[in-house]
């Protein structure tokens, strides 16, 4: 049986059918009009594709939901284009394209064990744990008074994601980030 989603149950990352595809909700917003009524605002990416759409949908539409079967996971090596990953209950080798993976291919870092999302047989995408420990390869250098100001500096991690960490953190140092937003969460402890 079938599980439906509406528009009130929306977040990000759910995937569900919609126009012959299947579909992942990037951003969303429910916007109230004037005397109108509301509609929720989407940014969709297909996972078969990764194409990028924005749409509007009425409060209350229904859609059939996505529910992935996972199998752990874990990442190997890059290929070319491809991610190569390891299943772990098999040790068979799986190769993910770019498109497949989206926003997700910019937090793999060598041996993170992860989930493949199965659907219909097929993989759709991966689930990444809620944080990853990255390297920072790139960061201008802090200098003095900078603190006053309590903002950040933009700092390129060993994935080529940029991200904005304290002005206190140097190249060469392990940060935590988290990868639902992609936000500084800390300095990774030492012996992690």
């Amino acid at each position: 049986m079938a599980q439906v989603a509406d528009t009130t149950s929306f977040y990000v990352g759910l995937k569900f059918r919609w126009q012959d595809g299947i579909w992942e909700i990037v951003e969303y917003d429910h916007h109230k009009m004037g005397r109108g009524g509301a509609v929720v605002r989407t940014k969709l990416r297909n996972v078969e594709t990764g194409s990028i759409v924005e749409n509007s949908f009425k409060p209350g539409e229904k859609f059939e939901r996505i529910i992935y079967e996972d199998k752990p996971a874990q990442y190997s090596y890059r290929d070319g284009e491809d991610y190569v990953f390891m299943d772990l209950a098999t040790y068979e080798e799986m190769r993910l394209s770019p498109q497949v993976l989206g926003e997700a291919a910019k937090y793999l870092v060598d041996d993170i064990e992860i989930q493949l999302e199965y659907f219909e047989g097929k993989v759709m995408g991966i689930e990444l744990p809620k944080s990853v420990t990255m390297k920072v390869v790139d960061t201008p250098p802090a200098f003095k008074g900078d603190t006053v100001t309590g903002g950040g500096k933009p700092a390129t991690l060993e994935t080529g994601l940029v991200v904005t960490v304290p002005v206190f953190v140097e190249p060469g140092e392990d940060i935590v980030v988290d990868t639902r937003t992609g936000a500084y969460l800390e300095r990774a402890k030492k012996g992690n």
